[in-house]
């Protein structure tokens, strides 16, 4: 099969011919029909996020099913699916007490002594990204790391549903569950942030403020949902923030990942409020904030990991809000590409001109 390898850290994509097994026990062969171009992807071949090459990337995917491996029952050939990288054991502390986006599991792949999923020309082991690795024509993937959802939902929307909207949304609606009339402030209104936005207003927030440094993105930002815009390339977005908002607002999603943008989503955040870090920061990044500023207002902040999801019962009924139209997806693609452009995408994605790319497959 064709997939884009990552050779080196920073450095083009190299499309190479790849071999990839036969499905072994618990494990689905997968055609790949789409997968979404994530910052995630970005910040591992620039080394902010630790990944060793050589290795294929892509986790936001969406696909049919070509095969299954022995003991799989809930997937069978022609079963329109979704992968996700929060795969789950079901039987850790986190799974059995309705957390399973923790499971340590996820991180697993094949017993160390086994043949690798994925390997090049050479037989050299080519490494799977969180058990998908999208950017290619097929992918072999653990059974619990895949949804099955609708034959009549588009794979070419789908995907997103894979990573960037699971993680945006569900911060919304299931990390800290914004109560209606609550306002709301999206600092960075990439893929994710779009998400989070659509989940402020699908649960009935108040003023819910777009802020961010590219201009170009609040038309789409008000067609889905914002009713307010900040441009943070020409204002200060903490005095724009509160002055929208008469002194902070209740919740604030960061979606970006950046030191300075979240040092900006705390000082924003108002009294009694909660600052939802949503983007990670590359590793090696600490993010000094005043605890003062914490106690004296009785703020909050928290993490939200993959949306807090519970994918195999949140991804269908995302994909219900898509159907009947509370969530629009159509809008948040910029563009649909051919896997040989996937280089020219994280371009676009450095210089911040697109919301979500799609690579499209035959």
């Amino acid at each position: 099969m064709q997939a884009a390898v990552m050779r080196t850290n920073n450095a083009a994509l190299e499309l190479e011919d790849v071999t990839i097994d036969d499905p072994g026990p618990g494990e689905v062969l997968v055609k790949t029909a789409a997968s979404g171009i994530c910052h995630s992807d970005l910040s591992v071949v620039e080394g902010g996020l630790p990944f060793p090459p050589p290795a294929i990337l892509g986790h936001e995917p969406a696909g049919v099913v070509e095969a299954v491996g022995p003991g799989v029952t809930e997937f069978a050939a022609g079963d329109h699916v979704i992968g996700c990288v929060t795969a789950w054991c079901g039987v850790c502390r986190f799974c059995t007490e309705g957390r399973p986006y923790l499971c340590l599991g996820q991180f697993e792949g094949r017993p160390p002594d086994a043949k690798p999923r994925l390997s090049d020309d050479n037989g050299e082991p080519v490494g799977q990204f969180a058990n998908l690795s999208s950017f290619a024509e097929y992918m072999l993937c653990p059974e619990r790391a895949l949804a099955k959802i609708r034959d009549d939902m588009p794979l070419d929307r789908a995907c997103l549903i894979g990573c960037g909207v699971t993680t945006g949304l569900g911060a919304a609606l299931n990390t800290v569950r914004i109560p209606a009339g609550a306002s709301v402030a999206i600092v960075g209104c990439g893929g994710v942030g779009l998400a989070a936005l659509q989940g402020a207003r699908i649960v009935g927030a108040g003023k819910i403020v777009a802020v961010d440094a590219k201009a170009w993105k609040f038309d789409l930002a008000k067609q889905l949902g914002a009713t307010h815009c900040v441009d943070a390339s020409d204002v200060d977005p903490v005095a724009a923030v509160h002055e929208v908002t008469g002194g902070g607002a209740d919740f604030v999603f960061e979606c970006i990942g950046l030191v300075a943008t979240q040092q900006q989503s705390v000082a924003m955040t108002g009294r009694g409020g909660t600052t939802v870090l949503v983007g990670v920061t590359p590793t090696t990044e600490m993010v000094p904030i005043p605890t003062a500023d914490l106690t004296l207002n009785e703020k909050k902040i928290t993490g939200s990991l993959m949306g807090s999801n519970r994918f195999r019962f949140d991804m269908p009924s995302y994909i219900e809000f898509y159907l009947d139209g509370r969530l629009r997806l159509d809008e948040m693609i910029s563009a649909r590409i051919p896997l040989s452009e996937v280089n020219d995408a994280f371009e676009h994605l450095r210089k911040g001109e697109v919301a979500r790319q799609v690579i499209v497959f035959d």
